[in-house]
């Protein structure tokens, strides 16, 4: 089974060789229902949902077919077809890919489409030498199977780094595995076990980071990595499901709140009081340096070369390049739609839940009495007969950013 991107959907593969999909909402009271029917002549042996398709999501068949199922035709197609029966499926971080393996250990890759816009295909990129049962794609491709080993691919199929744990009794086969959501840890389910691995920034290789010895939990089922990275879920075949902690650390802030470490650039933000949250992860995959908070609301944290800026209430977030100004940067929230940074003489309006700089202007002159920044608060006043005009009072101001600023001690600026 695999939820959709956004949670209010599962599709479920069921032992009569068909694929139901369920509508549950994403309000517990919200009615369920059927909305789509795949039914196949061989039974689905996996399944995922990538995170960039909303309406498609893909299966392997026993008779070696990958499929896709697609929602709003109520139709399968092929996406490609092998004489290997399917073992497992995984998807990139992003969901613009997937890849499979199969019974004779080849392992195919398949993107959605390439670079340019154009049709993507599927390419055979190894040949694993067991089945490769666990298979997992994160920053590199993860396999596993019963010869003790943990082989990371890279997305071509080269051979990066291997763990070989043959000579341990305690090692059994290898059954699952799940990266976490910015691909940087991985999850390895064995016998009474799971192994725990992550990626060296600094050296770009793979280490192994420990294993987790529980004892009677007997063969690690399946695996699954919450959405925000906290927590990481674990299923054996006794029937146990438990539930672990995977923050790399934990930090308050003032006593306000409480910033939860799940990866090197992805933070979790939590407000003590009313346990309202948002996840700080950076898109380039930098490291966080440096979080604060103003007025208790708006969240700025730091990266060796970008900038996050984000709003509590509205739980909008925003990721610009930023080469920074060695922490002298000066911040002003007067406006609840942009936060404003100046910095050596330039402020720079980045607009909250866009991942880009709005514009920048060059003033020393940044106090709320000095500074006044409207966005898409009203349309453009152009003439005075328009005022009262069906144009003007529809969205007429959904694209109106307009900034009021000092050029020097006498002259004033009105930019749009």
């Amino acid at each position: 089974m695999s939820f959709s991107p956004d949670s209010s959907k599962i599709a479920i593969a069921q032992s009569d060789n068909a694929v139901f999909v369920y509508k549950l909402g994403l309000e517990w009271g919200d009615k369920k229902s059927i909305c789509n029917k795949f039914l196949q002549s061989s039974p689905i042996t996996c399944l995922v949902w990538p995170l960039a398709r909303p309406n498609e999501f893909v299966y392997g068949l026993a008779e070696g077919k990958v499929k896709v199922g697609v929602l709003k035709s109520n139709k399968p197609a092929a996406l490609y077809s092998t004489d290997s029966y399917v073992v497992a499926l995984a998807s990139n971080v992003d969901g613009t890919g997937t890849v499979s393996a199969h019974l004779d250990g080849s392992i195919y890759r398949f993107f959605f489409s390439d670079a340019n816009g154009g049709q993507g295909g599927q390419t055979k990129i190894a040949h694993h030498p067991c089945v490769p049962y666990a298979l997992a794609w994160g920053k590199h491709l993860a396999v596993a199977g019963n010869d003790a080993q943990v082989v990371f691919y890279d997305e071509g199929g080269g051979m990066e780094r291997t763990f070989d744990y043959s000579n341990e009794p305690s090692c059994r086969e290898f059954s699952c595995a799940v990266f976490n959501p910015t691909g940087e840890a991985l999850c390895v389910g064995n016998f009474d076990s799971f192994y725990v691995f992550a990626l060296n920034h600094r050296t770009g290789a793979w280490e192994d980071v420990g294993v987790k010895h529980v004892p009677n939990l007997y063969s690690v089922t399946s695996l699954a990595w919450k959405r925000d990275g906290s927590r990481v879920a674990v299923g054996a075949l006794a029937g146990v499901c438990d539930v672990y902690d995977a923050c790399v650390r934990r930090s308050r802030y003032k006593g306000k709140f409480e910033f939860t470490y799940v990866s090197l650039s992805q933070v979790i933000v939590k407000r003590l009081s009313n346990g309202g949250r948002i996840v700080l992860k950076s898109l380039f995959g930098c490291e966080i340096t440096k979080i604060n908070i103003f007025q208790d609301r708006f969240v700025v944290a730091n990266t060796s070369s970008t900038l996050l800026v984000g709003d509590l209430e509205s739980l909008k977030l925003s990721e610009v390049q930023w080469l920074g100004g060695g922490g002298s940067e000066k911040y002003v929230f007067d406006n609840p739609s942009v936060a404003m940074v100046h910095s050596a003489g330039e402020l720079s309006l980045i607009e909250y839940g866009s991942n880009g700089v709005l514009g920048s202007v060059r003033t020393d002159y940044i106090s709320s009495h000095l500074l006044s920044v409207r966005i898409n608060e009203r349309p453009p006043r152009q003439l005075d007969d328009e005022l009262d005009s069906p144009r003007h009072n529809s969205a007429g101001g959904e694209n109106n950013k307009q900034i009021a600023y000092l050029l020097d001690t006498q002259t004033g600026r009105l930019f749009f």
